[in-house]
């Protein structure tokens, strides 16, 4: 089959590889249909390549059509359409009975000391072969996969149940807004997108914050308020709040954000080392760009509440304690736990008023043998990039 592949910094590559197979009753394979590029993508293909080996397919964002199950999928049969997320979790240890299916005890792991194993997302995470290619086999497929009714709607109505929106749904739960309180999101691609509509939707205030006119314009579409990002945003929210601030704060940039020059350049030199001291370098020192989380910290009201949703990576990254305990600051985080919030989403997502504008989010589609090019274009945020669909 194809598949995208991991080559080198910067350097994908559509190829050849060998046709997935079923290796445990649990497993099914799926012809995929469509699979999307994610903005924690990006981070495969600047910065955690220490982490990848050449050839490795990545992708965690895909859907498709059962082509083969096992033994033990009796639930789903040849035909059926499903969305795969992108955390693999077994549905029946302790973790996942509790919602927490990101930290499923099955799929841990362990030697890396990770949560549970992730389609397409580095040794890290069980360097399992990831969804942007033709076919796709899905561990754990008797409890993971979503299985998708209607025959047609197009793939993108339900595409986003694999990561993003329920990534989005999480961060505003994490984010605790109070009745009458104000929402910020910082960072509006495509989870953070999401995180702003779904506050609206659930009747907040919703104020989001970025550096780029289309990502600005395309949260103004949908009812939100919006800030460039620069660096009195953080007095201009406590203007836009009564002076105190927003009570709840989404950071949905995460590592690499803007305005953090240093570690940038502390990323980039760790890029130039060989694998193995780039590795132990990642797993002992503070690498993450915090401009971002430093100012949500600055910004969020005392007392107030901050949800991560964007990726972090950094083991010792500087953070201001003194400014987060004497305001009395929440931080909830953690990779999504897909699952948890499925039934809360699919009602919305078959909706044909569609509640949340999922469908006005797909700025570019393209076939998977254009998926290096579109990952460049995606990186560099060209010709209006948001969210970008590849159809195997």
């Amino acid at each position: 089959m194809k598949a995208l592949t991991w080559q080198g910094k910067r350097k994908l590559s559509v190829e050849d590889v060998p046709d997935p197979v079923l290796q445990e009753p649990t497993d099914a394979i799926i012809r995929v249909t469509s699979t999307a590029i994610c903005g924690s993508d990006l981070h495969l293909y600047e910065l955690l390549g220490p982490f990848l080996a050449p050839g490795d397919v990545l992708g965690h964002e895909p859907m498709g059509i059962v082509e083969e199950t096992g033994s033990a999928v009796p639930g789903l049969k040849p035909g059926d359409r499903v969305v795969v997320p992108f955390n693999i979790a077994c549905g029946r240890c302790h973790m996942c009975s509790r919602g927490l299916q990101s930290q499923c005890e099955t799929t841990q792991v362990r030697d890396k000391g990770s949560g549970a194993a992730l389609f397409g997302y580095t040794e890290l995470y069980g360097s399992v072969p990831g969804g942007q290619a033709e076919f796709l086999r899905v561990p754990h497929a008797n409890y993971g996969p979503v299985k998708i009714e209607d025959s047609q709607a197009p793939d993108e109505q339900y595409l986003f149940l694999s990561d993003i929106l329920p990534t989005a749904w999480q961060a505003v739960d994490y984010a605790n807004i109070p009745d009458g309180g104000t929402l910020a999101v910082f960072g509006l691609g495509p989870v953070g997108q999401f995180a702003a509509r779904i506050g609206r939707h659930l009747g907040h205030r919703v104020i989001g914050i970025d550096l780029i006119p289309e990502r600005l314009e395309m949260a103004r579409r949908h009812g939100i308020e919006t800030l460039a990002w620069g660096s009195a945003v953080a007095d201009e929210l406590r203007d836009a709040t009564k002076g105190r601030g927003p009570e709840s704060v989404i950071d949905a940039v995460g590592m690499e954000a803007h305005g953090a020059p240093a570690a940038a350049t502390a990323q980039f030199a760790v890029g130039l080392l060989p694998d193995a001291v780039a590795k132990k370098l990642m797993s002992t020192a503070g690498l993450d760009r915090l401009s971002v989380l430093h100012t949500a910290i600055d910004a969020v009201a005392r007392g107030g509440t901050i949800s991560l949703s964007g990726v972090y990576a950094g083991e010792a990254d500087p953070m201001p304690m003194l400014t987060l305990f004497d305001k009395q600051v929440t931080l909830r985080m953690g990779q999504c736990n897909v699952r948890r919030w499925i039934d809360d989403l699919v009602p919305l997502a078959a909706d044909s008023a569609d509640p949340l504008g999922i469908g006005d989010l797909v700025t570019h589609t393209a076939a998977l043998s254009d998926a290096p090019a579109m990952y460049e274009k995606f990186q560099k945020k060209e010709d209006g990039c948001i969210k970008v669909v590849l159809k195997p």
